[in-house]
This record gives structure tokens, sequence and C-alpha cells, in this order.
């Protein structure tokens, strides 16, 4: 029967390293393909922000535009926004949009937007705008300090300020 030319068959070391090598390559080529498809879906991202005036009083409202800079594009990302407000009193709103709650997050339906910021008080004003997507990658965060304008401003409180594109605002006054 089939055991008998089983026996039969004399190994030979030629014919021993040819099934194992054989074997070898089938158990490799098995199990080094796979057939799922490598996507990136989460890509860092900054957010850039137009220069505003750095003084504001009482009652004004001062805009901030954004728009977000992804490094790759994956159309199934959503970004999110919040902010925290410690000093001051104040209220920022996404131009035709809601009015943000301190530190509620609220879905960006746009990589480009407006928001308004509104003086509740004469004081200095401080918060910070926190922008995250959906994957949890680094988040980015900045802060925005606006000063009280005085009397005594001759440019009327136009002071323009230049922005780093870091976490981090830094505001330089520039001559008019």
């Amino acid at each position: 029967m089939i055991f008998d030319k089983i026996g039969a068959i004399r190994i030979t070391p030629a014919r021993f390293f040819g099934f194992w090598a054989t074997l070898f390559t089938l158990v490799i080529a098995l199990t080094s393909c796979s057939d799922d498809l490598d996507v990136q879906q989460s890509y860092p991202f900054t957010v850039e922000v137009m220069p505003y005036g750095d003084k504001i009083t009482k009652g004004e409202t001062v805009e901030l535009r954004f728009e977000i800079k992804p490094e790759g594009n994956y159309t199934n990302t959503l970004y999110t926004i919040r902010y925290f407000q410690y000093d001051g009193e104040g209220s920022l709103k996404l131009v035709d949009g809601p009015v943000l709650v301190n530190n509620d997050r609220l879905l960006l339906e746009s990589k480009t937007f407006r928001l308004n910021y509104t003086a509740k008080s004469d004081q200095q004003h401080r918060f910070l705008v926190v922008v995250e997507d959906n994957f949890n990658s680094t988040p980015w965060e900045q802060t925005f300090e606006f000063n009280g304008k005085d009397s005594g401003d001759d440019d009327s409180g136009k002071t323009l300020g230049t922005i780093s594109s870091a976490n981090s605002v830094t505001i330089t006054p520039i001559a008019r």
C-alpha cells in the first residue's frame, strides 16, 4: 500500500533539506502577508492664527481667525474646540455659530473658522483655546491675552500683535 511506498523512499540529505526548505518557505509565505491595508488616519496638525488687536474695553468684540493645517489629509478627521478663561470676564462665540461654554468641546464644521471674543469687564482678559482631533493626537493650544485700553492710548487700542505658530502666543506691538 501507500505506507510501503513511503517506507521504500530513501531519504537522502538533499531530500531532507529540500523538504524542510519547502516547508519553511510555505510557512513564511503564508504568515508574512496581511490582507489589512495600512491607512494612516491621524496626522499632526497646527493652527494658524491671523494677527489681532491686543487691547479691548468692556462691551468691545475682537475677531480671531483660525485655519487648521494638517500634515496629511484624511477625510474622516473631525476637529473640536474648547476654551478655558482664567482672567477677566467675556464670552467666546463661533461667528455664525453658538457661544462656547467654558471647557466644553464643540465640533468644528470647517478647517477655517472665526471666533468673536466680547469683553464683559475692563480688566485684563486671558483664555486658552484648545483644538483637538478625533484620533487623540497631540492637541494644539494657545493662550490669548487682551489688556484693557487706557484713556491715553493714541492709537485707540489698535495695536496689532504678531503670533507665533507654536503652542503659545507672543505679542509684539507694531508701530504705525
